[in-house]
């Protein structure tokens, strides 16, 4: 028997399993720890720009493992709520934080601009022959419910030439807090004082029973796809995805304009000096002769202080990627581009972010 080369076998062997058992220890150990530092942030807010968003997360993930970022569009006003709780990381609204909310955080929040877009009037009425126009003192009435039918005297006087119907006029609108709501709200304010006196300016709008309601940007434009004699108002790229007929309105200039990439962008290049230093731009009713008259920044809701310095830095890398690789899918998702001056401020406040 040669019991020196069994025993050197069954070394070799027992030192071959162990090298193994703490590779895989190893192999294992390296995965948990990948794993557990992975960063994650949560954010929630606006639909506004849900599939902007979206995509700058998909994309920005892909590029980057180690973060997951995970953005629930629950509609502006329940996103100011959960940032105001301190439940998420970051919020999304297309109406601003006021002075006071900002002061109920002792963390502290900055107002980041993040993209900006278009609310349009889209409407449902197959054969008229056109594109509708509506002048500000017409869609307020409309939505006021003083007009009331399609083949109104003041909405015929305005489109000669189309062949309005003679039935009633439904209206679409949102039955959650929304940006969207706040930006017509607050326009429709500027416009007309019947508006400002009454409904007024907020996430919520009491309608009195006039409308048809739905969730989302999506739920809303749902409504007017299926609803002939249905006007509604919902952001541009949700229009133009389901293919909705536009108003084309009257702005602060006297010119019908219709709603557009050039329009939103004229309408903030013409009024970007109002910008203040804490970066709360409204618009209600923009100069300018192209410019599209309902127009609204979105904002990012961050806190000044992060307790958990990974995470501070990794939204600060995300946010300040979409400011710049991330701005050129605006237009192709159907919102307006940030110009380079509003970019540079809201980088600014992101070096504000700790």
């Amino acid at each position: 028997m040669n019991t020196g080369r069994t025993g050197r076998g069954l070394w070799w062997a027992t030192a071959v399993v162990a090298s193994f058992t703490v590779l895989t220890f190893l192999s294992h150990g390296a995965a948990q720890t990948t794993s557990s530092t992975k960063v994650r942030l949560e954010g929630a807010g606006a639909t506004f720009p849900a599939p902007l968003y979206k995509k700058w997360i998909g994309l920005y993930a892909s590029q980057n493992p180690d973060v997951s970022i995970e953005y629930r569009d629950v509609g502006s006003g329940e996103g100011v709520k959960r940032f105001l709780a301190q439940s998420v990381d970051f919020g999304a609204s297309d109406g601003a934080l006021t002075d006071e909310q900002m002061a109920t955080l002792k963390p502290g929040a900055r107002l980041v601009p993040a993209t900006a877009g278009i609310v349009v009037l889209a409407y449902n009425l197959p054969g008229i022959g056109g594109q509708l126009r509506l002048s500000r003192e017409v869609y307020a009435d409309i939505f006021l419910r003083k007009i009331d039918k399609w083949n109104d005297p003041r909405l015929q006087a305005i489109n000669p030439t189309l062949n309005l119907p003679n039935r009633s006029i439904a209206i679409a609108a949102r039955q959650d807090g929304s940006g969207t709501t706040f930006a017509l709200a607050n326009h429709l304010s500027a416009v007309s004082e019947a508006w400002r006196s009454g409904p007024g300016v907020g996430y919520l709008v009491d309608w009195g029973g006039r409308a048809m309601r739905a969730r989302g940007n999506e739920g809303v434009a749902a409504l007017i796809k299926i609803g002939e004699g249905t006007i509604g108002y919902v952001e541009y790229g949700f229009a133009r995805k389901l293919g909705l007929s536009m108003a084309s309105l009257r702005n602060k200039a006297g010119q019908y304009v219709s709603p557009s990439d050039h329009s939103g962008q004229a309408a903030l290049l013409s009024n970007i000096a109002q910008m203040p230093s804490n970066l709360r731009l409204y618009v209600p009713d923009p100069d300018g002769a192209e410019s599209y008259p309902i127009v609204s920044l979105s904002w990012l809701l961050l806190y000044e202080r992060y307790p958990d310095q990974e995470k501070s830095a990794a939204l600060k890398r995300f946010v300040t990627w979409g400011l710049s690789s991330g701005q050129p899918y605006a237009t192709e998702l159907g919102y307006i581009a940030l110009p380079a001056e509003i970019t540079s401020l809201s980088r600014a406040a992101l070096e504000r972010v700790h």
